[in-house]
């Protein structure tokens, strides 16, 4: 499990928010966790399906950021796996892609994500979105 914390205090580690990141590209990695790390957040992260599934099953995110471009599962596929999971059933899932074609956003909601992030990313805004899901579980 790949954890990067911003902790300091275990006073700090109540309140702290955990994002769980699926993504196999290292330099869309890099930057995604340079804008939550740079919120506060603490940032879990796997490259593949099967190392998402063993973090997912360890750690209680406050949200999933999910690529749908993955070497060995499908984004779509993973979503609906980490559904099933009960602990995670009420956790928000945002689809964080480069598909853009027509249908990859409803294609995206009905796999179970509960919001879509086109790629590249509003490094400005991105915080912003992630917010709105975040105070809304």
């Amino acid at each position: 499990m790949f954890n990067y914390s911003t902790q300091n205090t275990f006073e700090d580690s109540a309140k702290k928010i955990t994002i769980l990141y699926i993504e196999d590209n290292p330099e869309n990695r890099i930057l995604i966790m340079r804008i939550l790390m740079a919120e506060g957040w603490d940032v879990i992260f796997a490259e593949n399906a099967t190392e998402a599934m063993e973090n997912a099953r360890n750690v209680d995110p406050d949200l999933i950021l999910m690529d749908i471009n993955l070497p060995d599962v499908d984004g779509y596929t993973l979503t609906s796996q980490l559904r099933e999971l009960p602990h995670l059933e009420k956790v928000p899932i945002l689809a964080l892609t480069a598909n853009v074609m027509k249908g990859d956003r409803e294609r995206s909601l009905e796999a179970g994500c509960d919001g879509y992030i086109q790629k590249p990313v509003d490094v400005d805004g991105l915080p912003r979105q992630i917010e709105e899901y975040l105070q809304k579980r």
